[in-house]
């Protein structure tokens, strides 16, 4: 895409008022401190073209759009023996990119799940890109914690159920920069020297917006024009120049590799790399002060899938707790399956303490919200790249 160039998000059918900030996060301190649980190639399908619904096994492909290396390959090599369908993934780095690719497609994309952040529900269940869930064909929903359940974005989970909930931080090579980083400022100053031209950011527009609202105390949302100005300015003019790359996934080789100094990440992403690097004491994951994001990333059946009911078996495939300690441990985010954290904790799962915030950190985070400003984050970030180059 040309960084000149920006997507506009869909106008829902009848306009999706601005999220509150909804109560997962007060459900999640309440949980804090009991158990809780916390690819890519597109080719054409064969056999039928639906999944079926009885006993049998389904023979249809199931198609996912999802995000990078979002599921363990054993559990879906797992699901196929077991089911019959063979799940071919396909990956996007942001939510803007895979709902401008939906929308275009009107229900043709050949896609059956999609992975859409909880903000972002309800405007594509008010423009019609997504399926609703009958709960009658996920049994293992009772697994699921009720922290994780009936948010504010999809209430009685009516087209979506979590899949994964995380946060947002940073990862630091500490033969790089030999001081302690705790702060969001800290990580603007580093990247400004030590890390300059060595510091990537995650390929997200609310989230590259988000970071001075942290470190600013606004709302990460801010639809306030005085704040806006401040974010661009910023971004484009002082940050801009001192990144080298747009990676939603460091873990993948940046880090493992060590090709930059300073990344803008995910906490499961970030504990994904550093198990993969050689010296694993090098790099360090901050969960930034005083305040950082809040996200759930959800399962969902995309409008028009010609494979629902294969669609349904996944979903419920992974809501099984001996399936989900599975998901954690390979990504490293919560899946919300009761009981896992427990479970992590018996396996001796490394860097647990990435995987499961603690009840303090968990008050230092919360969730933003889509609202009038969306466009304007999304511009603000193009013009960064533009700026960059990277």
């Amino acid at each position: 895409m040309n960084h000149d160039e920006t997507p506009r998000l869909l106008a829902p059918a009848a306009r999706v008022a601005g999220l509150p900030r909804r109560t997962f996060l007060a459900g999640l301190a309440a949980v804090a401190g009991a158990p809780v649980l916390t690819a890519c190639g597109f080719s054409t399908s064969t056999g039928s073209s639906s999944g079926s619904s009885g006993s049998g096994q389904a023979t249809a492909n199931l198609r996912a759009y999802s995000w990078s290396a979002y599921d363990d390959p054993k559990v879906l090599a797992d699901f196929t023996a077991k089911y019959g369908p063979k799940v071919l993934v396909d990956s996007y780095s942001s939510n803007e990119e895979m709902i401008a690719k939906l929308a275009a497609a009107k229900g043709t994309s050949g896609y059956d799940i999609v992975i859409p952040t909880g903000v972002f529900v309800p405007q594509m269940a008010a423009n019609g890109l997504l399926e609703e869930l009958d709960h009658t064909k996920l049994p293992n929903l009772v697994n699921l914690d009720k922290a994780f359940q009936d948010q504010e974005w999809d209430k009685g989970n009516k087209y979506t159920v979590t899949k994964y909930w995380g946060t947002t931080g940073f990862v630091y090579d500490t033969k790089v920069i030999k001081r302690d980083l705790k702060t969001w400022d800290d990580f603007f100053d580093a990247a400004s020297k030590e890390a300059s031209g060595k510091t990537s950011l995650v390929d997200d527009p609310g989230e590259i917006c988000a970071m001075l609202c942290f470190a600013r105390g606004w709302h990460q949302s801010t639809t306030d024009t005085a704040q806006l100005d401040a974010i661009e300015t910023f971004l484009v003019d002082t940050l801009a120049r001192h990144i080298a790359a747009f990676d939603s996934s460091p873990g993948s080789s940046a880090i493992p590799q060590g090709t930059h100094a300073l990344m803008h990440c995910w906490n499961g992403d970030a504990r994904r790399g550093i198990l993969a690097a050689n010296e694993q004491d090098r790099w360090k994951w901050v969960l930034p002060g005083p305040k950082t994001n809040l996200w759930m990333d959800n399962w969902a059946i995309v409008k028009g899938s010609q494979n629902a009911d294969a669609a349904h078996r996944l979903i419920n495939h992974v809501l099984d707790p001996a399936v989900a300690i599975k998901q954690i441990d390979f990504v490293g985010y919560g899946t919300g399956v009761t009981g896992s954290e427990d479970e992590a904790k018996k396996l001796k799962l490394g860097l647990l303490d990435v995987i499961f915030p603690s009840a303090e950190q968990l008050t230092t985070m919360y969730t933003g919200v889509i609202n009038d400003a969306q466009e304007r984050r999304m511009a603000i970030v193009n013009k960064m790249k533009a700026k960059a180059g990277a």
